[in-house]
């Protein structure tokens, strides 16, 4: 039963990380007005906005207008509902298991930003951050990291892990960009692996980069032999940054070297 509760409660943050995902990059308020149409701009009333049925039920039209919308909707609303299921059965139900499950879906909203803006906003990379060093005490990524697993060695091993991440991605990006003679990548993905250095340490932070890294080139090389990418042509990189952080929570693999087992 609490799976299940689980699950609706992922889904229901997937439609609000939809209305993130629409309003952050364009400065608006998530709150104030309430969902509305794309189309018609009307008001979507409370039973045609339940999550991924309403869809359903309306054959992906607005109910007033009979306009298209679109399938990220309820794609992103299941996605949560899977990744809320997965980490609550991980965690044993326990209150880290509704964290990651909320940073979860952070992550996800970092990655449909930057696939549509190429920006990662402060508010989410940062955001994490903090949260990951607050949160520290309670990680049990840390239980015995650099220490008898204390809440200050807990504390001490996200700081590290910060530090690691944002250390690797902004080597990688200078490297890159004296080797290219072009930008390699964004503060924002800079950001956003000290970020995840903080929720799952150095060893997350650099099977982050590393599973990021491998799923990026093979989206890449696939693309560009498909004649629908060319040469240096950007792409985002937070969202296979994400997807790996996601992964991270769910397994670290052991790319341990030379960070240890922690």
């Amino acid at each position: 039963m609490m799976t299940g509760l689980a699950a609706c409660f992922g889904m229901c943050l997937g439609s609000f990380i939809n209305v993130v995902v629409h309003r952050v990059p364009k400065g608006q308020s998530l709150w104030y007005p309430g969902s509305r149409c794309p189309k018609c701009r009307r008001s979507i009333r409370f039973y045609d906005n339940i999550p991924v049925l309403s869809y359903l039920l309306l054959r992906g039209r607005c109910r007033r207008c009979g306009g298209r919308i679109s399938p990220r909707y309820p794609f992103v609303e299941a996605l949560m509902g899977a990744l809320a299921c997965g980490l609550w059965v991980l965690g044993g139900g326990t209150a880290w298991a509704g964290l990651t499950i909320g940073a979860a879906g952070a992550l996800v909203a970092v990655a449909f930003i930057d696939w549509d803006t190429f920006l990662i906003p402060d508010e989410l990379s940062l955001g994490l951050l903090a949260a990951g060093l607050l949160l520290a005490p309670l990680n049990p990524f840390f239980a015995q990291s650099l220490g008898d697993g204390a809440w200050y060695s807990r504390m001490l091993s996200s700081l590290v892990g910060a530090g690691t991440g944002f250390a690797i991605c902004w080597a990688t990006a200078e490297f890159g960009e004296r080797l290219f003679k072009r930008e390699a990548l964004g503060g924002g993905d800079v950001k956003l692996l000290a970020a995840v250095g903080a929720w799952t340490g150095a060893l997350g932070a650099f099977d982050c980069m590393m599973i990021g890294a491998f799923a990026g080139s093979i989206y890449g090389v696939s693309r560009m032999a498909a004649g629908t990418l060319k040469r240096y042509e950007p792409m985002p990189f937070g969202p296979f940054l994400s997807a790996a952080a996601i992964f991270n929570f769910f397994k670290l693999l052991p790319f341990g070297f030379p960070f240890g087992p922690y």
